[in-house]
């Protein structure tokens, strides 16, 4: 089934989104046609199309206007249990035709898998909601190229901003389409606006860097160039002489647009792949406690106009609400169907990853969490990899503010901050309501009680 956005008519659709929407259905039929005509047993592909404008403004000059259009299609075909894969920009009728032959001939040659093979019939999406993803706005260079060189030329009004990485506007429409041989066929369309400005303060060896950015699915959501522009500048300008500080150990306090990296780090642990391959300091923890009794982490996929809303997941599913923890216990792991049968258990829809990711608040604004952490450590930048997924073992290079108090005293910089995610998770002390609603997984700062720091 191909579903239109029900709350948008087709006049909604730019003129080239309505060109793949027609044209990707065809082209998933043709392909899925010649799949079972030269003897695949099954086959799924998805196909995505997209188009984008990006302006960037540097020292007070358009340094780039760069236009973008493309397409891509990824084929998974199956005979018996063995399976071949192949990836083409080319959708031209003879390019597919020959991925097809491509992807039959690898899968003669790759052994023969028990779990290979598309998710069941019976869980296929049915029906689905529109889940207003799609927010056209035509193109504007002109209004791109103001908007950029307004947001910089206010990131640059401080005399202590010495120079630019510059600022830029971007405007991009995409539609996915997802079918396999069960006859399932969903397509989807969305729309993204983002702006960021990239400041540098300071002279020599004292020159310190930082950012700011917004990004939305409607272009009336997304912040003012001037508010980008001061933002990106009033953090820039805090970098200004840090300090060392001596090794210790003390609270730490992970700002919003960072501490979704240790969600990150939990997903990861919980994900299918990581568990059937012994890989995950989490095996084996389902039904255990892992956080304080306040923490719950759930997805909502079904989010309207949701940074990663979607009806089905990457092999057709019925995505649902998941509760992955409840009250600190661990509820379920993140599987798609292979990895489902790889550990004896049913698919969640996680096919692609986990889809609005939240987590509980404890209710504190950024303010009082700063209050909560009294003398401590504030960490806004993390650096490195350091991040060992089979012990769960943490370290990473950081910077941010040294805070007393309370109130934030002076930023520091070469430093490195070092526990075990186990070891912090049961130890997170509150979560705050300043959510950084900007990407996939949302959470506010995340404090922990205590973590080693390894300084000067």
């Amino acid at each position: 089934m191909n579903q239109v956005p029900s709350s948008q008519s087709n006049d909604a659709l730019s003129e080239q989104m309505q060109a793949w929407k027609e044209q990707l259905p065809r082209c998933a039929d043709q392909v899925l046609g010649l799949a079972k005509q030269k003897s695949a047993t099954s086959a799924e592909l998805s196909i995505g199309a997209s188009r984008g404008l990006s302006v960037n403004a540097r020292m007070g000059e358009v340094e780039t206007v760069e236009f973008n259009q493309d397409q891509s299609l990824s084929l998974t075909v199956y005979k018996g249990q063995r399976k071949g894969h192949v990836s083409v920009t080319d959708l031209t009728d003879k390019a597919l035709e020959q991925a097809v032959e491509m992807a039959l001939a690898f899968a003669e040659h790759t052994a023969e898998d028990p779990f290979a093979g598309l998710a069941s019939a019976e869980l296929m999406a049915k029906s689905w909601q529109d889940p207003e993803l799609y927010y056209p706005k035509p193109f504007d260079v002109e209004q791109l190229v103001d908007l950029s060189l307004a947001c910089e030329s206010v990131g640059r009004e401080d005399s202590r901003i010495t120079n630019s990485d510059g600022a830029g506007f971007h405007a991009s429409e995409r539609t996915t389409l997802y079918a396999n041989s069960h006859g399932f066929q969903g397509q989807l369309w969305g729309t993204n606006y983002s702006a960021s400005c990239v400041l540098i303060a300071g002279e020599g060896d004292q020159m310190q860097r930082d950012y700011w950015y917004d990004s939305q699915r409607q272009w009336d959501l997304l912040s003012s160039p001037e508010a980008i522009g001061q933002k990106a500048a009033e953090r820039t300008l805090m970098r200004m002489n840090p300090q060392k500080i001596s090794t210790r150990k003390v609270p730490v306090l992970f700002a919003a647009e960072i501490a979704s990296g240790l969600l990150g780090h939990l997903m990861g642990a919980i994900s299918g792949g990581s568990l059937y391959r012994n890989a995950s300091f989490l095996k084996d923890r389902l039904g255990k406690q892992l956080f304080p009794e306040f923490v719950s982490v759930f997805e909502n996929p079904h989010l309207k106009a949701g940074v990663a809303s979607a009806p089905f997941d990457q092999e057709g599913v019925a995505t649902r609400d998941n509760i992955f923890v409840a009250d600190g216990v661990l509820q379920q792991y993140m599987l798609g169907s292979y990895s489902a049968r790889k550990l004896g258990l049913e698919t969640t829809a996680n096919a692609g990853g986990a889809r609005n990711l939240r987590v509980s608040s404890t209710g504190e604004s950024y303010e009082q969490m700063l209050q909560t952490l009294g003398t401590g450590l504030l960490v806004t930048e993390l650096m490195g990899q350091g991040v060992n997924m089979v012990t769960g073992d943490y370290s990473r290079g950081a910077a941010g503010y040294w805070v007393e108090n309370g109130v934030i005293q002076y930023p520091v910089h070469e430093i490195t901050i070092a526990g075990n995610l186990q070891d912090m998770f049961k130890n997170i002390l509150a979560i705050g309501s300043d959510v950084d609603t900007r990407g996939n997984t949302q959470t506010g700062s995340i404090l922990i009680e205590e973590m080693s720091i390894a300084g000067a």
